[in-house]
């Protein structure tokens, strides 16, 4: 069974940063795809970033491109999202998810449909 831990909400102001890791366990290859997605109060699930396992390629939602960055750690199975430069409006709870491999992360865009393993979530809100 995958497992996925968020980790490393919190508080910061406006133009802070922070870095939000994910720990997965259950997979039986390392070809999986994992996805960063966001949800503020009353707005829908919207994917922030992904990332290959297998071959490294990212994808980022326009309004975060520049800012966040998604890495991962194949030795530790650990995806971050380095978040800096932070806006009120990225205020929401970030659930990693993971996909199958080729599945969730396109050149389009991301599909939330795609991921069908969810963490519980982390809480980040940016104060102006």
């Amino acid at each position: 069974e995958v497992q996925l831990v968020e980790s490393g909400g919190g508080l910061v102001q406006a133009g802070g940063s922070l870095r939000l890791s994910c720990a997965a366990s259950g997979f039986t290859s390392d070809d999986y795809t994992i996805g960063w997605f966001r949800q503020a109060p009353g707005e829908v699930r919207e994917g922030v970033s992904c990332i290959s396992m297998r071959d490294g390629r990212t994808l980022y939602l326009d309004s975060v491109r520049g800012r966040f960055t998604i890495s991962s750690d194949g030795a530790k199975n650990t995806v971050y999202l380095q978040m800096n430069s932070l806006k009120p409006e990225d205020t929401g709870v970030y659930y990693c998810a993971a996909a199958d491999s080729g599945y969730g992360c396109y050149s389009q865009g991301i599909n939330k449909l795609d991921f069908d393993s969810w963490g519980q979530g982390t809480q980040v809100t940016v104060s102006s």
